[in-house]
């Protein structure tokens, strides 16, 4: 193998370990009830994964609506959603580092495939995570997300390798170990941070190898 690509939430790093802060938690913290807010709040996921909202934009719009609008409440809220990005990178896995490491002692190539929101690019590009990729495909930037063939197609071509040589690595969630296997890679479910009964998006596929241990992916290179 030439290249192992990976996914970022729930792979590389988890949004599990440290206190969460999504739509409920957003809601309450401007007033609006819950339900309500996640109406309009969630119907914008899309938009805002391939870059055409951002966070600002939604809670303006959704502030004006109900009549409480304050760029110092959509401040707020929106410095709350980032630190609890940035927090989520110092709960890493004890083996991610070393894993990533030895990867590239073996001159392995390493990407990344990850569905983001517009926020969420500075937190990766500022962390610890950020200097071991060759290769950044972020479906805010890119404007395309996955589980679409073409996201994964930029990255390979980017990394100069073919399916058959690379490992995908990843969570599972977006459907992104079927399209990584339907284009000829090897697909691998990192359930290292897999917990039963949380709000993740997924559990163990039974039709995809499942690694406990980011030091395990090593063994399929």
């Amino acid at each position: 193998m030439r290249a192992v690509i990976f996914d970022m939430f729930e792979t590389l790093i988890t949004l599990y370990e440290s206190p969460i802060y999504f739509g409920s938690e957003i809601a309450k913290d401007v007033g609006i009830p819950v339900e309500e807010f996640l109406s309009m709040w969630q119907p914008t996921k899309y938009d805002r994964s391939v870059g055409k909202m951002k966070f600002e934009d939604v809670m303006e719009n959704i502030l004006r609506n109900y009549r409480c609008y304050s760029e110092n409440l959509i401040e707020h809220v929106k410095q709350k959603w980032i630190d609890s990005k940035k927090e989520a990178f110092r709960h890493l896995h004890s083996e991610i580092i070393p894993m990533l490491t030895e990867l590239k002692n073996k001159k392995i190539l390493i990407g990344l495939i990850s569905n983001t929101f517009y926020e969420e690019e500075i937190v990766i590009r500022e962390s610890l995570l950020f200097p071991y990729f060759d290769a950044i495909f972020l479906s805010s930037e890119q404007g395309v997300c996955k589980p679409d063939e073409e996201i994964f197609h930029r990255c390979m071509k980017a990394l100069s390798v073919k399916a058959e040589e690379c490992i995908y690595v990843g969570d599972g969630g977006s459907c992104e170990l079927e399209t990584a296997q339907k284009l000829g890679m090897k697909a691998i479910q990192a359930v290292w941070y897999l917990k039963e009964g949380t709000l993740q998006p997924t559990g163990r596929k039974k039709n995809f190898i499942n690694v406990e241990s980011p030091l395990n992916v090593l063994q399929y290179l």
